[in-house]
């Protein structure tokens, strides 16, 4: 027996590692009998893919040796631990640089992008050009992505047919735009009535010109990867450029439509994510595991706090309360008006509870700063989903960012996954509770009509005022001589 335990004790310190995942221990009789190893039976599959039944004969650990056996892999886990110690310290300090390095990236950025922001703002009306730049930039990076994974299929025209039906749109969109908001403008010019006059014609056949290509492009072994990729280029165009045309509605609002949103998502962004690093711990959603809900209820309170506060400070100033319009003498934007009601300091009477509390009867702000709430309130709580929805497209496409024109950041798609969402909810809130008859488009409607038309106007407003009792006799006799 002492023979069997000193030959079972050399076989540990070879066999040692493997054996205590795979064997169980089996006691040796005093008499001799039993054996220091037992049959292992495992299939194992060949190259044809058959499966055969083979036995190995393998130690196992005898009761009387298990304290020296522990004992020696202690010993060996000990030393391997010693061994590969500095290797992870090392990759834990190559992890952290690249770590901070990827933030200094992220951060210096995000202040340039945030600088350029202010630049935007001073700029005022003329943003138009930026959000156009913007859109065909978004659009490039998603059809890009569309393109690179079909590329080796060599579909006939698609990103030349892509980029026409951008332009299609386009026209379409920015033409109602002139013939709404530059109506005095489009009056001087012929050409310019000519096209708006017949515009929506123009971009019918613009589009049906597009279709018959497409359907003359189709080949028979692509018929179905082609439409697929038809329905790719629409879907991108309703995602960017029809929201991008409600970005610039937003922006002939006021100023303050187009700089409250934007600033809304992207202080919920920065919100999200200092409270996330710091307090977070419980995943939010799998599309986007760094997300928490720590993160994403803190950003919604931070959120609240800034946009109220920045809505009272952009509600002060004339060139951001009022709508954006064309001057045609001077051929400038201008912003000039008498403040809506939603923009003048009024006093509101706080209820029982919170004069209780805060010993106050009632409290002046602007009515906006009520509406800003809602927005905040969206942007905090539905806004993120529009980033949930690009990161669950990138996943699809197993793709980090749409692309990489901003180091640290990915593509202009990456950062404006939101913002698209959070402007046409902007647009719908000022379409159903904000909006309410523009006297300056009214007029640019009028002059568009002819001489006899704009005279019979004038006669029917001039009768209805006069019975409203709103004209003034003298002001009368004088419209009768």
């Amino acid at each position: 027996m002492i023979r069997e335990r000193e030959t079972a004790a050399a076989v540990h310190d070879a066999a040692a590692p493997s054996v205590l995942q795979s064997y169980r221990s089996r006691s040796i009789g005093a008499s001799g009998s039993g054996d220091a190893s037992r049959v292992i039976y495992r299939y194992d599959r060949s190259t044809r893919g058959k499966t055969r039944l083979t036995k190995q004969r393998r130690p196992c650990i005898p009761a009387g040796l298990s304290f020296s056996f522990f004992w020696h892999l202690l010993q060996q886990k000990k030393l391997s631990g010693q061994i590969m110690e500095p290797t992870s310290k090392q990759q834990q300090q190559s992890g952290e640089h690249a770590l901070w390095k990827n933030y200094w990236i992220r951060g210096v950025l995000s202040v340039a992008m945030i600088s350029g922001f202010f630049v935007i703002i001073y700029m005022g009306p003329v943003t138009l050009i930026l959000v156009m730049t913007v859109q065909i930039k978004c659009f490039q990076e998603i059809i890009t992505i569309g393109y690179r994974v079909y590329h080796s299929y060599e579909l006939p025209w698609f990103r030349t047919l892509s980029w026409y039906f951008l332009i299609c749109v386009n026209y379409f969109f920015y033409g109602e735009t002139v013939a709404d908001y530059f109506g005095a403008l489009v009056q001087r010019e012929e050409p310019l009535q000519f096209l708006a006059r017949y515009h929506r014609f123009i971009s019918f056949a613009l589009y049906l010109a597009g279709f018959c290509m497409f359907v003359l492009t189709l080949v028979k072994k692509h018929y179905r990867l082609q439409f697929y990729m038809f329905a790719w280029t629409h879907v991108t165009l309703l995602i960017v450029v029809t929201q991008s045309h409600l970005v610039i509605q937003n922006l002939f609002e006021g100023m303050i439509w187009f700089i409250v949103p934007i600033s809304i998502v992207i202080c919920n962004d920065i919100m999200a994510y200092l409270f996330g690093f710091f307090f977070g711990r419980t995943p939010l959603i799998k599309l986007s595991p760094k997300k928490t809900w720590e993160g994403f209820i803190g950003g919604f309170f931070g959120t609240l706090v800034f946009g109220f506060i920045l809505a009272h400070l952009l509600s002060q100033f004339q060139n951001f309360v009022c709508p954006v319009g064309f001057n045609s003498e001077t051929n400038r934007f201008s912003v000039e008006c008498e403040p809506s009601d939603i923009f003048v300091m009024q006093e509101y009477t706080l209820p029982v509870a919170l004069q209780n509390t805060l010993a106050w009867k009632t409290v002046k702000m602007y009515p906006f700063q009520i509406h800003s709430v809602f927005l905040s309130s969206f942007g905090s709580l539905i806004g993120p989903f529009g980033g949930f929805f690009a990161s669950g497209f990138k996943r699809a496409f197993k793709i980090k960012d749409f692309a990489n024109t901003i180091p640290g950041h990915g593509g202009i798609m990456d950062r404006f996954d939101c913002q698209y969402l959070m402007a046409t909810f902007t647009h719908v809130y000022i379409a159903s509770f904000i909006r309410g008859p523009n006297p300056s488009k009214v007029l640019q409607q009028l002059l568009l009509l002819h001489p006899a038309q704009q005279l019979g106007i004038f006669h029917t407003l001039h009768s209805h005022l006069r019975e409203r009792g709103m004209l003034v006799a003298q002001e009368d006799s004088s419209y009768r001589q």
